[in-house]
């Protein structure tokens, strides 16, 4: 067993708390062994039976869960700095995309990238968010569209997922739009999501989740909830793109489908609000996706209130949000969502692992849960979020064991 000790702010998140209680202890202490948490309180109270064990100062600092970002595109070819001076100058991203632009020129590049140079562009991004604390990633496919680059990217997860030590949950977004040769035979390419993809990944148990993008220039309500329905009579769980760039229904498809996260939802409406918090849907919000496309940011004040739980990731890929930070996306949240503090922590922890249905084993530190915990260099979350630096934190364990040493 190992003690932490003089923690100055602990961060419990409890999955059963109102997001805005992220479970703070002051002067705090931690005991956990190789494979979970056994105590969390205040140093002063610490049993005593935990007195001789093996401790470790933290010397004041922040202790928080492992960090999940619930939304990622960790896996592509290319990238697409262009398109950035492009959006400057005033093109907007439909029109960066039916210029042969966007997802499309994403996707031929990541056709042609064999699988071990996406693998090494993917593990290198990995590298960089465990050692800002991120030890669980959501990822998504989608720059393939067709059967041989999709199951690509998804063995390209599964290789990942064992060579390194963030935790990869897979998410198969075959419907991220319709690829070019299937431009006029539409219905010919949901016939392979449908009937040849997601038996084929459901059975390989290539992803956990199915994903739409719903959206004028992707897909209609209706193809969703073809795709979406097969999807969940293969067993996989829900997620869906709904509403980023207008208000298409895409969060009442959500809640109306028990998907286990509705993703983006800035232009989302109030009907579309409250069918979420009556389902019990996370919102998935995304500010490094506003702040790049210039877009509206996702109304999270007003779903948090209206009882939608709001966790935070950031989009990483290579258009709209070519960033992996998620603690950029967190203070994004605080000034531009008008999220407190801790309503961000809970978003990118206890919410998130909601957001992957993980909320009984990862994001809080509570007796019984995994031993995955960062430690931020500042003495609360608030000082952490409000004092933004390339790099606050300063020792991750996953899984009990220290992947980056405490410094």
């Amino acid at each position: 067993m190992t003690v932490l000790r003089n923690i100055s702010q602990l961060a419990t998140c409890p999955a059963d708390s109102a997001q805005r209680d992220a479970g703070l202890i002051d002067q705090a202490a931690l005991v956990f062994d190789t494979t979970q948490i056994l105590w969390a309180g205040t140093e002063q109270m610490l049993p005593a039976r935990f007195a001789d064990e093996e401790s470790i100062d933290c010397r004041q600092r922040l202790v928080i869960p492992g960090l999940i970002d619930c939304h990622t595109h960790l896996c592509f070819g290319g990238w697409r700095g262009n398109e950035f001076e492009m959006r400057l100058q005033g093109r907007s991203y439909q029109d960066i995309t039916a210029a042969g632009g966007g997802i499309r020129s994403t996707v031929a590049a990541t056709r042609a990238d064999t699988t071990g140079q996406l693998l090494e562009k993917a593990l290198d991004a990995l590298e960089g968010m465990l050692d800002l604390g991120v030890t669980t990633v959501e990822c998504k496919s989608g720059y393939g569209l067709e059967r041989t680059a999709e199951l690509k990217q998804l063995d390209v997860y599964r290789q990942l997922d064992k060579q390194q030590a963030v935790d990869l949950v897979p998410t198969f977004l075959g419907a991220h739009m319709v690829p070019d040769e299937y431009q006029q035979c539409r219905e010919d390419y949901i016939h392979l999501l449908c009937e040849v993809l997601i038996p084929e990944i459901s059975a390989q148990k290539l992803a956990r989740f199915c994903d739409v993008f719903i959206e004028q220039g992707a897909f209609s309500i209706a193809e969703a909830r073809q795709i979406l329905t097969t999807a969940k009579k293969a067993g996989l769980g829900l997620k869906v793109h709904a509403d980023q760039l207008s208000n298409g229904g895409g969060a009442q498809l959500a809640a109306e489908l028990g998907a286990v996260s509705a993703e983006h939802l800035e232009y989302a409406d109030e009907e579309g609000i409250q069918a979420l918090a009556q389902a019990g849907t996370v919102a998935v919000s995304l500010p490094l996706a506003s702040l790049y496309l210039r877009e509206r940011y996702m109304p999270a004040r007003q779903m948090l209130d209206c009882g939608v739980k709001v966790a935070v990731a950031t989009d990483f890929n290579p258009g709209s949000a070519p960033s992996y930070h998620l603690p950029l996306a967190m203070t994004l949240a605080c000034l531009n969502q008008q999220m407190t503090p801790q309503e961000v922590l809970m978003g990118v922890t206890t919410v998130a692992a909601m957001a992957i249905s993980a909320e009984q084993r990862i994001g809080s530190l509570l007796p019984g849960f995994s031993v995955d915990i960062t430690i931020i260099e500042a003495p609360s979350v608030n000082h952490w979020l409000y004092h933004f630096r390339a790099n606050a934190c300063c020792g991750v364990l996953k899984s009990g064991q220290w992947v980056k040493n405490l410094c």
